[in-house]
């Protein structure tokens, strides 16, 4: 019963809370509220580490939401150089994750992990555009079973200052398979293949292993949620 009620944690998460716990408890020594802050901030500790199981959809072609968030870009952009993609412009789909989203990450198509590259940076806030420039990334190009390339990138932000990595090169993903995660607060950018249509709009709340972000049977004269020819 318990465990269809309770949402899971990430592995990643326990140390952390272990540690949360340990501060709320010489807070709660040290004074009756400064106690009940200690367990308000365990339990948001908690909360941010959850790790819900996802339907994923399956159809060949779609592309899948890496993370959980706003989407705040969509535009036309070179991948990380350091995955040596080109220089070609890609659409480009950019999810934002606020400290209260859930921050494991997902595959966002069936394929293998053909490169992956950490880069360290700066931390701007995530919700800036010279954030996918400047700030410290880890970098993954994966090569899908159609043979179609697809890169996204897991970017820290302000408060989010360790990325975990938790896949490496050459393993075979399945799309919606966790892939790690950025703690506390950040962003992924989707480069998607070439010919793929966005299927979301800015402002749109994307969901990790569920949202359809992006077809690539999709036809370019088809419209977007928004109305607009893609």
């Amino acid at each position: 019963m318990m465990k269809s009620v309770l949402v899971p944690i990430n592995p990643a998460g326990w140390p952390f809370i272990g540690i949360f716990a340990g501060i709320g408890l010489l807070l709660w020594w040290a004074g009756d509220f400064l106690g009940i802050v200690g367990v308000v901030l365990t339990l948001w500790c908690v909360y941010f580490f959850r790790d819900p199981e996802r339907v994923t959809p399956t159809r060949e072609g779609l592309i899948i939401s890496p993370a959980d968030g706003v989407v705040q870009t969509i535009d036309m952009a070179v991948p990380p150089l350091e995955l040596d993609m080109g220089e070609e412009e890609r659409p480009r789909v950019c999810v934002f994750m606020n400290v209260f989203n859930v921050h494991v990450n997902r595959a966002p198509m069936d394929g293998i992990i053909r490169k992956i590259a950490y880069r360290p940076g700066k931390f701007f806030n995530a919700s800036l555009d010279k954030a996918s420039v400047h700030n410290e990334r880890e970098s993954y190009l994966m090569e899908t079973d159609s043979g179609a390339t697809i890169a996204f990138v897991q970017i820290a932000g302000l408060v989010a200052r360790r990325i975990v990595c938790q896949v490496q090169e050459g393993q075979p993903l399945e799309a919606g398979q966790r892939i790690g995660l950025i703690r506390f607060g950040s962003r992924v950018d989707v480069y998607l293949p070439k010919g793929a249509v966005p299927l979301v709009v800015e402002g749109q709340t994307a969901i990790a292993g569920e949202t359809i972000i992006g077809d690539m049977k999709a036809k370019k004269s088809e419209k977007r949620r928004d109305g607009r020819i893609a």
